[in-house]
């Protein structure tokens, strides 16, 4: 049975990234695609399980040969997303988040218009604004770059399927677990899963 592909995105601060860790631990059917980024590494991540660390030459061949479903340029650097990893854990059956922003997000849609996608937002600015600045590993100068891209980002809101707010990080996961299971519910997935118990009930 193929598996369902989930679209998340969020200004930076937002939590998404700690959310879908937690997300992700606990459910084994649920996993998150490894993106490709041109990015410096931060401290803890690590080549193959944060990002697919490559440099512009390398990620611009990549594109050049077609392999990314969807590609952006964020600030100063290039992130983008291998067609074939997607596509090849679908076909097993694994549900897979993409962790993705507004320009990705709509070039899925385009190839893969059954993606479900969620928005992940902060409860104010001066919330976000406190997470950015909470990082310490940025000048005043990126965190003001990076609050100005937010707010861009934020409005693409109407786009997506779900929206959740991060204010209790608790009852945000809890309701990223609801939308999963709701749509692991969904009759056109259930009717494919359960064949033989459904042609019992109508013998």
């Amino acid at each position: 049975m193929k598996g369902t592909l989930f679209i998340v995105s969020a200004p930076s601060g937002a939590g998404k990234t700690s959310l879908l860790k937690e997300l992700v631990a606990a459910d084994p059917l649920l996993t998150i695609s490894v993106s490709h980024t041109t990015r410096a590494k931060r401290p803890g991540e690590e080549d193959g399980r944060d990002y697919h660390f490559v440099d512009q030459a390398a990620f611009l061949r990549m594109m050049g040969e077609g392999a990314f479903m969807e590609h952006a340029q964020v600030f100063d650097n290039y992130y983008g997303t291998a067609e074939a990893e997607v596509t090849d854990c679908l076909q097993a059956g694994q549900d897979l988040v993409l962790e993705i922003d507004w320009q990705g997000a709509r070039q899925v849609r385009r190839c893969m218009p059954d993606a479900i996608s969620i928005f992940i937002l902060p409860p104010s600015p001066q919330a976000l604004l406190e997470r950015l600045s909470a990082r310490g590993q940025d000048s005043e100068e990126v965190i003001a770059r990076r609050m100005r891209e937010a707010k861009n980002e934020m409005s693409h809101y109407a786009e997506y399927d779900y929206l959740v707010i991060n204010d209790d990080f608790s009852l945000a996961l809890k309701e990223l677990e609801a939308i999963v299971r709701g749509l692991r519910l969904r009759q056109c997935v259930q009717a494919e899963k359960l064949q033989s118990q459904l042609s019992a009930l109508l013998a």
